[in-house]
């Protein structure tokens, strides 16, 4: 018998109590105690429509605060479907093909603990974000990570198609992705979907970043491909959309007999969203497009902004003054942000990666690695020396041997924080500064 006052000496959950620290905890941190200018964390600055936020407040004096409709309130559940027609072309039941959900995360556990039965196998492409595999293991899944090709993040259709075998149940798709901001392109997609029909599978469809795409490109749902109506389950998210995080409202769209048993395990996970909540988010959907449109261009003019910072391109240029900034709120600014960031990274030697969505660039600092470092080392000296935070990308694969020659960069925050990044960067890695690289011996 163990002492009194003894703590627990059974094993707890395996693979729970595994897990190490991710990531972004460790650099959430360092950035902390460093007091770091934080481009790490994919979170904006700025918030969405003042008129969402009064109609939340007012709603919780309107209308009852029980319990609503384990599936969401009808209000929010209409707007999903009208989105979905008007943005995708895609028809959808709301009575029957909506489930509203706490944050697209609780809707990917839920999804994959109400589909997925111990052994089955599902394919995600990797990098990829970290929730993915430990709900997926947690219901009892084999992962089979595929990995995106560099520089540009391409699907490597040969070895996705290699990668199906008889217990493969589903394939993940996150486009836009998130880290790398990749737009699966449409021949991809129509390559994936031929593998869902060839071999009977089952596509989950993490869509939040649906309106943040950007230089031309389009957002195209595997949904709306011909075959895949009755295959796919689609994810939404009112933090991506209108940026507010804190509000962790998703939602859910698919066939009622994929929809079912994920509304089953939604319903003992949660059971309910935040009825007020909801409501704003309806309002959001069927009145505030104005909005939600503008996130992929107000990204494009923040990144051609910062193309007006360019610095000569050497290993360690020197400093160019800095452009007026935008002052504007996320819908019209995002575009704006990236292309800020942007100019500035390259300015000062960074090589940035093929990126069309989401609010994230990625950049190859390889000419900066010290000998012996990878992306890990160099992200924490970034941000103890440097004051400058990002994300090294090798924390998102789960596959073996993953490039550690890649960080992420978030620029979905105030222009007097993308233009703080940029002093500093320039103070650390411009000349004469700590981490500028030595030059290349002739």
């Amino acid at each position: 018998m163990p002492p009194d006052g003894a703590a627990p000496a059974k094993p707890l959950n395996e693979l729970f109590s595994s897990l190490p620290t991710t990531i972004f905890e460790v650099m959430s941190k360092l950035a902390m105690e460093h007091q770091s200018v934080n481009l790490g964390q994919g979170f904006p600055d700025a918030e969405g429509p003042e008129s969402m936020k009064k109609i939340a407040s007012a709603a919780m004096y309107d209308f009852h605060n029980q319990y609503p409709s384990l599936l969401g309130v009808p209000e929010l559940r209409q707007a999903v479907a009208k989105h979905s027609e008007r943005e995708q072309g895609i028809p959808v039941d709301w009575a029957t093909e909506t489930l509203v959900t706490v944050g697209a995360t609780e809707g990917l556990a839920s999804a994959f603990l109400g589909l997925i039965n111990p052994g089955d196998e599902v394919i995600m492409f990797d990098p990829m974000y970290d929730s993915y595999t430990s709900m997926a293991k947690r219901s009892g899944a084999t992962i089979k990570p595929v990995r995106l090709r560099l520089p540009d993040f391409s699907v490597p259709l040969d070895e996705l198609a290699a990668a199906v075998g008889p217990a493969t149940k589903m394939i993940m798709i996150n486009t836009p992705h998130n880290p790398s901001g990749k737009v699966f392109t449409l021949p991809e997609l129509e390559a994936i979907a031929a593998l869902c029909i060839k071999h009977d599978l089952i596509a989950l469809c993490d869509e939040v970043y649906e309106h943040l795409v950007f230089r031309g490109a389009k957002h195209v749902s595997l949904r709306s491909l011909p075959g895949m109506e009755e295959r796919c389950v689609r994810l939404g998210s009112a933090g991506k959309t209108f940026s507010f995080t804190a509000w962790k409202v998703g939602w859910m769209s698919g066939p009622a007999r994929l929809l079912n048993p994920i509304i089953k395990a939604h319903q003992f996970l949660v059971f309910t969203v935040p009825s007020s909540l909801q409501r704003a988010v309806a309002h959001g959907l069927d009145s505030e497009a104005e909005f939600y449109h503008s996130l992929g261009p107000s990204l494009e003019a923040k990144r051609q902004l910062l193309e007006s910072l360019t610095l000569p391109p050497s290993p360690c240029p020197s400093p160019s003054p800095s452009p007026p900034l935008l002052n504007s709120s996320l819908g019209p600014s995002l575009e704006a942000k990236r292309q800020l960031l942007e100019a500035q990274l390259e300015g000062l030697g960074f090589e940035l990666l093929p990126a069309h969505g989401a609010y994230f660039l990625v950049a190859d600092v390889s000419k900066f690695l010290r000998p012996g470092e990878d992306d890990v080392g160099f992200a924490k000296r970034l941000t103890v020396e440097g004051g400058v935070t990002t994300i090294p990308i090798s924390g998102f694969y789960v596959g073996p041997s993953p490039p550690t020659h890649l960080v992420r960069f978030c620029y979905c925050k105030e222009d007097a924080k993308l233009k703080a990044a940029g002093e500093r960067l320039r103070a650390y890695l411009g000349p004469g500064g700590k981490g500028c690289p030595e030059p290349a011996s002739a």
